[in-house]
């Protein structure tokens, strides 16, 4: 135990909860056995994403020309890279508003995963007592 009276930090809960939360939003929680969580997570993304390629269609997902929002649309899940794959070809152009509109919710649906994923690795580093509030389930 450490001073504080916890365990040591979990690296390989850690590490599987955080390539499962990449490769699936809200797969780290469920790890964790927070299904609730897990379901709000998952579909809060997915639906941003979505609304982004459907408003900016798939064209926004541009690994050649628009590189800072392709690292942050990444980070939804490495299955934009296979997107990116078909539309690095340059037949899926999209121009003016509705590509930036679609561009932002894509991205921010990215950062939003990040954002998840890193309270998902603090979240299986603190013993699972600790995070029930303390009670013994």
């Amino acid at each position: 135990m450490g001073r504080s009276g916890r365990k040591q930090n979990n690296i390989p809960l850690m590490i599987i909860v955080a390539i499962a939360s990449w490769l699936i939003p809200g797969g780290g929680y469920f790890i964790l056995k927070e299904h609730t969580r897990a379901a709000i997570i998952l579909v809060t993304i997915l639906l941003t994403f979505a609304v982004g390629l459907y408003i900016g269609t798939i064209g926004v997902i541009n690994p050649v020309d628009a590189k800072p929002w392709y690292v942050a649309q990444l980070m939804n899940s490495p299955f934009v890279a296979i997107l990116g794959g078909i539309t690095s070809s340059g037949q899926w152009t999209v121009y003016g508003r509705p590509a930036e509109i679609g561009q932002i919710y894509t991205s921010i649906s990215g950062i939003l995963n990040l954002l998840c994923i890193l309270k998902a690795i603090q979240s299986a580093s603190v013993p699972y007592t600790a995070r029930a509030g303390g009670q013994s389930l």
